[in-house]
């Protein structure tokens, strides 16, 4: 294995020889032809023959560069932390004292949210201290106009019946297990009946449109590229440190890792 990692290094450092060589115009080059020339044939030879150099390669590459987007996220969300402190009229759970601030953007017709809505349930009942914040960001709408009419009425749902009937409905979307242009009217209007809610109106509609149009130049600054995208921080002296930005599914344990993060644990 140690001879292995030392032929992979003397690899890749000739690679940075060669391209050090090409770089500089007016030094005399490492390397002659002949010798670049053998050295990409031992290279190439060597990789054919031990693939999985490469793969080790490529997973080392992704996690800087995952390491290198996380920093981009963070910076982002430190930049826009007013913002995302600012709740009127954003679908909450938890007390408004909270050190702690978990905000999920979400769409009811993502896949990949109606997988994350179980951890955040077990998430949310494990921490009763921490404040949730759920903005409504409809990226699936230009194809399904169910996921603008689920949001309308969960927003509604929210300002006229209150934060557990909200919850009751928002996951109760989830739990239809409809998504990705399955979940229908019926679905939507079944189980706001079930949460008790009310009629829509136009004016709810309005009011509506102009939280998820927030909604979505907020993540826009943020530079999300899909939902879910969860955020984690604390209310106030929010750092590069204490805050985390989650771009998908993860399980309850990173969750947990990074409430801890934010409440300085």
């Amino acid at each position: 294995m140690k001879k292995t990692l030392k032929m992979a290094a003397l690899v890749l450092a000739m690679s940075t020889a060669l391209t050090s060589a090409s770089s500089g115009a007016t030094d005399a080059a490492l390397f002659t032809p002949a010798q670049q020339g053998r050295i990409g044939e031992i290279s190439a030879d060597y990789l054919v023959a031990h693939p999985d150099v490469l793969i080790e390669v490529s997973k080392k590459l992704q996690a800087r560069q995952q390491a290198s987007q996380q920093q981009a996220y963070v910076l982002s969300v430190l930049k826009a932390h007013r913002l995302l402190m600012q709740l009127d009229g954003v679908p909450v759970k938890g007390p408004s004292d909270s050190k702690v601030i978990v905000t999920e953007f979400f769409d009811y017709e993502c896949i990949a949210c109606s997988m994350m809505a179980p951890v955040m349930e077990k998430v949310m009942a494990a921490n009763a201290g921490v404040r949730f914040a759920f903005r409504d960001w409809t990226i699936f709408a230009s194809r399904y106009p169910e996921s603008t009419l689920a949001s309308h009425r969960g927003l509604s749902i929210y300002r006229h019946q209150g934060a557990d009937a909200y919850m009751t409905y928002h996951n109760g979307i989830y739990r239809t297990g409809h998504n990705e242009g399955k979940l229908t009217a019926e679905d939507i209007e079944t189980v706001a009946t079930t949460s008790g809610a009310a009629a829509l109106s136009d004016d709810d509609n309005v009011t509506s449109d102009r939280m998820i149009e927030n909604n979505d130049a907020l993540a826009e600054m943020l530079g999300l590229t899909g939902t879910p995208g969860i955020i984690i921080m604390p209310a106030e002296n929010a750092t590069a440190d204490n805050t985390t930005v989650l771009p998908g599914v993860v399980s309850e344990q990173v969750m947990q890792q990074a409430i801890a993060r934010a409440a300085g644990g």
